[in-house]
């Protein structure tokens, strides 16, 4: 059984100043975020603008993604679109290109009930015997999973675990409790600034945007807390949420992206009609990377 846990970065998409895809600059990022000890990396995820892929440049994405990391962690593929059709299609990709796992966002835009969220869920699941990963963002979809839907589509086989981005540990907690002892299902952190609080109400881990640029440090978070070091890990995470909170400075995903680029991890540049942050806000950020010592080598 696929075992959901650890600090898996939702990968930056590199992109040329054309919008086209930086084929370098993928494996230099995915060379980056290894070296920083993550335990699995995900492609095309939101952090990745997915939604501003076509099929192609995904395509191309995961086979060099599965080229490059070559085994050494697991590789996680976003399936995620408006249409059930469309997620079956992407899950098909990751499955011919053996990446060990999908996550699946709820469909944005539109307004499906619960009954039509279970069975989109269930069909992609049964359509591609391939690892499935939940993903809650309701702040980008305008879709809350409820933690019923979580606990009964955890009964499907190869549904494995959910991301929480909500921001409410009330629901991260429930999403624990309701699923204790199914098959090793596993919840993990999507809001990068309670990974502490979900690993110790029992959360397996963390998909964590800004993994991406302070890797090592998202992983002194899960490895000090693994050894018992509470404060320890409470302290690491209270360091990764100044650079969380500086978000706000940017038009989601610019920020990791910027950052990136200040280290010299260069990732080009956001999909239009999302830019770079303003010079005063650069400023801004590369004093908090400061702060937190993202520039020691």
């Amino acid at each position: 059984m696929f075992e959901v846990k650890g600090v898996v970065p939702p990968l930056i998409t590199p992109m040329d100043e054309n919008e086209k895809l930086d084929e370098a600059g993928l494996r230099r990022l995915l060379n980056y975020v290894i070296d920083g000890g993550v335990h699995g990396v995900f492609v095309i995820g939101s952090t990745g603008e997915f939604y501003g892929l076509d099929f192609e440049a995904k395509k191309r994405i995961v086979e060099i993604t599965m080229e490059e990391v070559n085994g050494r962690v697991p590789v996680f593929v976003g399936a995620s679109a408006i249409t059930t059709r469309e997620c079956i299609r992407l899950a098909e990709l990751a499955k011919a290109n053996e990446a060990d796992a999908i996550s699946v966002l709820t469909p944005m835009f539109i307004d499906p009930n619960e009954r039509e969220l279970f069975d989109h869920f269930s069909a992609i699941a049964h359509a591609v015997d391939i690892p499935n990963i939940l993903y809650n963002n309701p702040d980008r979809t305008g879709i809350n999973m409820s933690a019923g839907l979580v606990e009964r589509l955890a009964d499907i086989a190869n549904i494995v675990g959910v991301k929480d981005t909500s921001g409410d540990m009330t629901l991260t907690s429930e999403y624990i409790r309701r699923t204790l002892g199914k098959k090793g299902f596993g919840v993990m952190a999507g809001k990068d600034t309670m990974i502490f609080p979900t690993l110790c109400c029992g959360g397996k881990g963390c998909v964590a945007g800004t993994a991406n640029v302070l890797p090592k440090l998202v992983v002194e978070i899960y490895d000090k807390f693994m050894a018992g070091d509470m404060l320890g890990a409470r302290d690491a995470q209270f360091k990764l949420s100044l650079f969380r909170n500086a978000y706000s400075l940017g038009s989601f995903p610019v920020v990791p992206k910027d950052a990136l680029n200040m280290l010299g991890v260069n990732v080009g540049h956001p999909i239009r009609p999302i830019q770079h942050m303003t010079e005063e806000n650069q400023a801004k950020l590369r004093q908090i990377l400061m702060e937190i010592g993202a520039f020691d080598k």
